[in-house]
């Protein structure tokens, strides 16, 4: 087992992490930058270095910076948390030449996966089933007017490199391609520094069902279930439980077989997450494949009594998963809001502000995850999270119940949050039913004075 343990990350995943390696008895190293000197991961790691200013560039996402750090407070191995460099094979290939274990995924599986275009023909070839679409990269626009025009619309144009959204367009049409094509690949080179396109048939009004994977590095690799995650905006989550209210047992353990297909066949070890897109018959299609732990991984945790980031440690140490997982059966249900600085009366607009009064909630099952705290100013140059609130009950209506009563006791005073959006969905009848995709949001009529 690791000693000591330097966290790559900041906010509430770092604190997080930190939580699991002190109950592991793994001495921690936080890494910050001057903008975050006074965060929670900060104050409770056991080593704190400061690698840089505020900008991500010159410390988060600073390589050298971060090495240095690890030598200095002799660290044997480096979580990368999720974000950042998390998903950076130069960052894993750099962590393992300087002897540091990365608590992440080898640099050939981070390019297999990261690359969207290929991950599709590995998982196609593995006998995973995948949407229909280009045979790897496009050339240009041209090619993918022909292809689109042989496959039928719509379809959607995707960076390769893509993520969180970006380099990604909708083509009804034959008119619209040479823009959105054009339009998505400039996105993609000046978000990810790489402009590849691939294209793939659009499925309309899918679910976004996502299957938790361990995999250890005995060869062994099991599913813990599924994550419903189709409650987003502009391809972003916002809300997130387990089990999906759209999956019934036989589905989820088709899925999970071809989770753990998909990733056997990259000989894949820790944590990882394979996404799928589902339309309304229930078929579903390889989206992608996350080679980190997930920002919504609490659901999970609730629902199965699994602790993922000790697990992702003790199996990157060396260890097996305990035998009994491969019996695991899910239990109650589990959802998840995203509490963001951000205002959702003003199209969600970032809100970066010290917070001058905080009261998280309490009871029965109700889990805070967060760094923030009464007198803590929310940094303008990161993600706007201000923490995760998770709910655990017997079933989906009353998860529901105690999801509005926590977010009803949350009070964060100074800057705006996403609070009374999340009280709004949580009294939707669409979302209470269950009956949704992943275009809820665009009918979702929010009327902030009615919360």
């Amino acid at each position: 087992m690791f000693k000591k343990i330097l966290i790559s990350n900041r906010g509430e995943i770092a604190l997080r992490i930190i939580r699991a390696c002190h109950e592991l008895s793994i001495k921690t190293v936080a890494v910050y930058s001057t903008a975050d000197e006074l965060s929670l991961h900060v104050k409770f790691a056991d080593e704190a270095v400061c690698i840089g200013p505020p900008p991500s560039i010159e410390s988060y996402l600073n390589i050298p910076r971060i090495i240095a750090a690890a030598e200095i407070t002799n660290a044997d191995a480096i979580h990368p948390g999720y974000g950042f460099l998390a998903e950076n094979a130069d960052f894993s290939r750099i962590c393992s030449e300087n002897e540091f274990t990365f608590l992440g995924s080898t640099p050939e599986i981070i390019d297999a996966m990261g690359n969207k275009a290929q991950a599709k023909e590995t998982m196609k070839n593995a006998g995973v089933p995948v949407i229909p679409g280009s045979s790897g990269l496009l050339k240009n626009a041209a090619e993918a007017l022909i292809l689109a025009d042989e496959m039928g619309y719509p379809v959607m144009v995707k960076a390769s490199a893509g993520g969180g959204g970006k380099g990604m367009r909708l083509v009804n049409n034959s008119d619209e391609m040479v823009k959105a094509f054009n339009t998505a690949s400039s996105e993609a080179k000046k978000a990810f520094n790489n402009g590849d396109m691939y294209m793939e048939k659009f499925v309309e009004n899918p679910r976004h069902i996502e299957i938790q994977i361990l995999a250890d590095m005995h060869g062994n690799c099991i599913h813990l279930g599924e994550r419903d995650c189709s409650i987003q905006r502009r391809h972003q989550k916002l809300v997130e439980e387990s089990p999906s209210p759209f999956v019934n047992e036989a589905l989820r353990q088709k899925m999970g077989e071809m989770a753990i297909r998909g990733a056997k066949t990259v000989n894949y070890v820790g944590v990882g997450t394979v996404e799928f897109l589902m339309d309304k018959e229930h078929n579903f299609y390889f989206m992608e494949m996350n080679t980190r732990i997930q920002v919504e991984h609490p659901v999970t945790e609730m629902v199965t009594g699994v602790d993922l980031i000790k697990q992702q440690i003790r199996m990157h140490s060396g260890e097996k998963y305990p035998e009994n997982y491969q019996n695991f059966k899910m239990r109650g249900h589990a959802i998840e809001c995203r509490i963001n600085a951000e205002d959702p009366a003003n199209n969600f607009m970032p809100f970066p502000a010290t917070i001058t009064s905080l009261h998280f909630p309490g009871g029965k099952g109700v889990r805070v995850d967060s760094h923030a705290y009464a007198g803590y100013e929310i940094p303008r140059h990161y993600d706007s999270m201000i923490g995760k609130l998770i709910v655990f009950a017997s079933n989906r209506d009353r998860a529901i119940i105690r999801m509005q009563r926590a977010l009803e006791e949350t009070i964060i005073e100074g800057p705006k949050t996403t609070i009374p959006f999340h009280l709004a969905i949580m009294k939707d009848e669409v979302f209470r039913s269950g009956n949704f995709d992943t275009s809820f949001l665009e009918t979702f009529d929010y009327n902030p004075k009615n919360n």
